[in-house]
């Protein structure tokens, strides 16, 4: 069996004559840390969308764990395994902390509860809800927010309300977590424990992960190989000490 968890051949991209991602070809293994790099307008949040079923690639394809996903819809490739977490912070804000982890949790088999059982309040509902508030737990002592479960996630301070967010996504139970511009907006020290968070989220769950960043050092600290993309192509591809020194990435970061 192939150790290759998501593959993309000559995926791409056009909004009319613009062209936002073309020819990317990726193979991410199983159990990497991988980064999605680049300036501002490079494409990476348009690949994401692009794997996660809110976008159609108008040429190229991609797979995970071998099976051809390209064109199924968002609910479909989230069931196959593919979760991610957004830019802008898309909590359901006044529920509490753990039921936005338990809202997650809906689409695992183990979870599933009968119309009936839930309308007439039956044992099997109260078995099951019980099962959720304890897996819940679980992935939310591992992002270090166990304490503030009964909390409303609007009250959550904004680095706290980033890990919520990736808790939500762990429990869709993927087998590639997405996660974009996770450290964004977080001070030296919450990026110090998000880094240690998302290594332990890797081993404890074995998942693959890729991640677009714009913090260097996040990256460089945490990814085993990178991509970087510019206007929508790749300029360079390697472990992040090659990728970032490569004179066409410098050129592309500072200019001249």
């Amino acid at each position: 069996m192939s150790d290759i968890v998501l593959k993309t051949e000559n995926l791409g991209i056009s909004f009319g004559g613009l062209k936002a991602v073309q020819e990317l070809n990726l193979e991410i293994k199983k159990g990497q840390l991988y980064g999605l790099v680049g300036p501002n307008g490079a494409g990476k949040t348009t690949v994401f969308n692009m794997i996660t079923g809110v976008y159609k690639p108008t040429t190229g394809k991609f797979w995970l764990d071998g099976e051809n996903l390209t064109g199924k819809s968002q609910e479909a490739i989230n069931h196959k395994g593919i979760a991610r977490t957004f830019q802008n912070i898309r909590l359901f804000n006044n529920m509490t902390v753990i039921r936005n982890v338990m809202v997650g949790l809906h689409n695992q088999p183990e979870f599933k509860c009968g119309v009936l059982a839930s309308i007439f309040r039956l044992p099997w509902h109260f078995k099951t809800e019980k099962a959720m508030r304890e897996k819940a737990k679980k992935i939310l002592e591992i992002v270090g927010l166990l304490d503030e479960r009964n909390n409303l996630s609007c009250n959550l301070p904004y680095g706290k309300q980033r890990k919520l967010e990736i808790a939500r996504a762990l429990a869709t139970n993927p087998k590639l977590l997405c996660l974009d511009e996770p450290a964004a907006g977080m001070n030296p020290h919450e990026t110090e424990d998000l880094m240690s968070i998302v290594r332990h989220i890797r081993d404890k769950f074995d998942v693959t992960i890729l991640l677009i960043e714009h913090d260097m050092k996040f990256v460089s600290g945490l990814c085993d190989e990178i991509t970087v993309l510019n206007f929508g192509t790749v300029l360079a591809q390697g472990s992040p000490e090659v990728a970032l020194n490569d004179p066409e990435v410098i050129k592309a970061y500072i200019g001249g």
